[in-house]
């Protein structure tokens, strides 16, 4: 449920939707952490739900000792009318057993919010690929039905690459095929949802491992950007045009006190 900060808020006519899925290296949460702290885009509100751990902290795109005391939590809405987009950040993991009731919630609201398109950012292990996505592209999308006919061009002009459907049962049966996106935390399971509301709804991820992923969110974005147009200037962006969020000092801790030494 939707709850909308001091104000009130509601999305303009044409206006599209942003938000990661909780996958592999938390790829899809950093690049949206990148989009919100570069395009300076404002809080409008809260998506709350109770399928999320819940947590709290500081904001995390202060730039001022003032704006820091500012709180966020596990799932918040960020919003721009001049650019008419929204960006959905999600902070902490679902609960067990909840995924279907979270994606169930998010459908309606994206329904309700009636979003001419939704672009869902997410990962997938690297290590699980097939042996016809070890080479070339490490990206990879999937587009509903209903967005299909809208950017078929688009994407063949930007030579992006679908995902594959894998055997269910490789050797044994290779007729049977479905989507399988490891470690993609609920991206199969919206995908799915969308395409049978008939939501305009697009998945971009890629294929990665734990460990320092700040370099797979810029390759991400920059991926996304030579499609979406976040800034200007799509095929000459690099991680330099992105602004970082103050709250990455600490995305590894703050460092050991040197008092130990």
């Amino acid at each position: 449920m939707f709850v909308p900060a001091a104000g009130g808020w509601s999305p303009p006519d044409g206006c599209a939707l942003l938000l990661p899925a909780v996958s592999v290296g938390n790829v899809g949460q950093l690049a949206v952490d990148l989009i919100i702290s570069s395009l300076n885009i404002p809080k409008v509100g809260y998506f709350y739900t109770d399928c999320l751990v819940p947590m709290v902290g500081n904001n995390p795109y202060a730039t001022s000792e003032e704006h820091a005391k500012e709180l966020c939590i596990n799932a918040e809405v960020y919003a721009s009318s001049d650019k008419k987009l929204a960006v959905l950040q999600i902070r902490s993991p679902l609960i067990k057993n909840k995924s279907r009731a979270f994606c169930q919630a998010l459908t309606c609201w994206i329904k309700k919010c009636a979003f001419t398109r939704v672009v869902l950012l997410s990962s997938s292990h690297a290590y699980q690929r097939d042996d016809s996505q070890l080479f070339g592209t490490p990206f990879r999308y999937l587009v509903t039905p209903a967005l299909q006919t809208l950017v078929a061009d688009t994407l063949k002009a930007l030579e992006w690459k679908e995902m594959e459907k894998m055997s269910s049962y490789p050797g044994i049966n290779d007729e049977e095929k479905k989507i399988s996106i490891p470690g993609g935390g609920f991206t199969k399971r919206l995908f799915e949802d969308c395409c049978s509301e008939d939501i305009h709804m697009a998945v971009v991820l890629k294929f990665c491992s734990e460990g320092d992923n700040i370099p797979d969110a810029f390759a991400l974005l920059n991926h996304v950007n030579r499609w979406l147009h976040l800034l200007d200037s799509p095929d000459s962006v690099g991680p330099a045009d992105w602004k970082v969020p103050s709250s990455w000092r600490l995305l590894f801790g703050s460092g050991l006190p040197s008092a130990l030494f």
